[in-house]
């Protein structure tokens, strides 16, 4: 009975964690489905945060969010998105802490970071401000649009969208290294119409983050019928993959955006090469590896002399393994000798466990955190998965600047050599002129 209790007690911990929001208040849960049809198409003014249940920022946020949002009820929109269950949809507006809000104005398509106060009063004036200024720029005629047609109602541009053909289709998506996201529609037909626009604001989002890796292409079927008959197009839209030498596999994802976007964020990191591990020879290395990366993983190995190249090169093996598991993550990867930055050592306060050691820092928060467990596949694994779902012990790296870096030597790859003890030749040497016997 007490256990049967206690499972009761936890299950209902764990749902009063997860449940931020519900219908009774005034907060909009928004989600991929929905998101679309509330926010972006919405004539409001939307202020919408990305919380994560774990965050206890957010948790400390909840109550003055409901009370702004009923403040604000029937006058500004107040959203919420759970970014543990939608990471799609945080990962679209470059969400990477909690909470995040966004202001979604005039502009939906380029919303606006909010910097106001977290308290709900500040977070009402904020909105009430906003209000006014998009007020007066509809009055002096300033619609705010991006320019691009209403019809596609989402922040993206019909030209990313590849338009293909029984001419170019051979040459363009299986001549290619690129992964092929293909819609075969039809003019008259009403959910490829619906679709449009969420595939046009995907294709943009998917062409920035896979940096043109993977592709997003339309083909009018009912035109070109010999691409569409040699893959039994029979229905529309019909979505297909395509990948280079493989037979094309049938999309079976949703159809918004943030759907779109996720399954080809996942199928290029499918296919990417892990990141590659680099040695901090300098201080442009850490600051690139770690300025391009949410979090940057550095290995602090044992001195060549105590390891010899081959225990260096097993650790190392190591660390890259790691780097293929977590490269969908495209997490920084760096190692150095021990002693060989010791400022950068001083400021994560390694040394007292030992070598080999691990920190992973998020630059950009200049916090940081140090594996305790083995220097493993299973130690570091567990170190990096507690990280990723936001429970890792973390610190404020140094003062909060960036310690200073020392330019060394790349390791050679081989063995270390002690230092060479020259060799003194005492035979000319009378030791009897230079002693003097009455000392004695």
């Amino acid at each position: 009975m007490r256990l049967l209790l206690l499972g009761v007690l936890g299950c209902s911990l764990l749902l009063s964690v997860g449940a931020f929001y519900s219908a009774s208040d005034d907060v909009v849960e928004l989600t991929p489905s929905n998101f679309n049809k509330e926010v972006i198409q919405s004539d409001s003014l939307w202020l919408v945060e990305f919380y994560a249940p774990w965050c206890g920022h957010c948790q400390h946020l909840t109550p003055d969010w409901k009370k702004a949002a009923t403040a604000l009820k029937g006058i500004v929109k107040v959203g919420a998105v759970d970014s543990d269950q939608h990471k799609s949809l945080g990962g679209q507006y470059g969400v990477k802490g909690f909470p995040t809000i966004k202001v979604f104005g005039a502009n939906k398509n380029k919303p606006e970071d909010y910097q106001g106060g977290r308290s709900s009063q500040a977070i009402v004036d904020a909105a009430m401000n906003t209000l006014r200024t998009l007020v007066k720029d509809r009055l002096s005629g300033k619609s705010g649009s991006s320019g691009y047609n209403k019809q596609q109602s989402g922040g993206g541009s019909k030209e990313d969208v590849v338009e293909l053909t029984d001419d170019n289709f051979d040459k363009l998506v299986l001549g290619g290294d690129e992964v092929w996201l293909v819609e075969f529609f039809a003019p008259w037909c009403g959910h490829c119409k619906s679709l449009e626009p969420e595939w046009a604001a995907a294709a943009s989002a998917v062409k920035e983050q896979t940096k043109g890796k993977v592709r997003l292409g339309a083909m009018d079927a009912t035109v070109h019928q010999a691409v569409s008959g040699r893959y039994g197009v029979r229905g529309f839209p019909t979505i297909k993959i395509f990948r280079k030498g493989e037979e094309p596999e049938d999309y079976q994802g949703g159809r918004s955006r943030a759907d779109i976007i996720e399954r080809a964020v996942d199928l290029f990191s499918d296919h990417a090469a892990a990141p590659e591990l680099l040695e901090i020879l300098n201080k442009d290395i850490l600051k690139k590896t770690c300025e391009d990366s949410q979090l940057c993983v550095i290995g602090f190995l044992p001195h060549i002399l105590d390891t010899g190249a081959a225990g260096r090169n097993g650790y190392l093996e190591v660390m890259m393994q790691m780097a293929e598991k977590y490269k969908k993550k495209m997490w920084g990867w760096l190692w150095t000798e021990a002693g060989a930055q010791m400022e950068l050592e001083a400021s994560l306060g390694i040394g007292g466990f030992g070598y080999p050691a691990m920190a992973a820092i998020n630059l950009r928060k200049m916090k940081f955190a140090l594996l305790r467990g083995s220097f493993s596949e299973t130690g570091i694994h567990e170190f990096l998965r507690e990280l990723s779902v936001g429970r890792g012990s973390t610190a404020t790296l140094g003062g909060g600047t960036m310690p200073k870096i020392q330019t060394v030597e790349p390791w050679d790859g081989k063995d270390g050599q002690l230092p060479v003890e020259e060799d003194y030749d005492l035979s000319d040497v009378n030791l009897d002129d230079d002693f003097d016997k009455d000392e004695l």
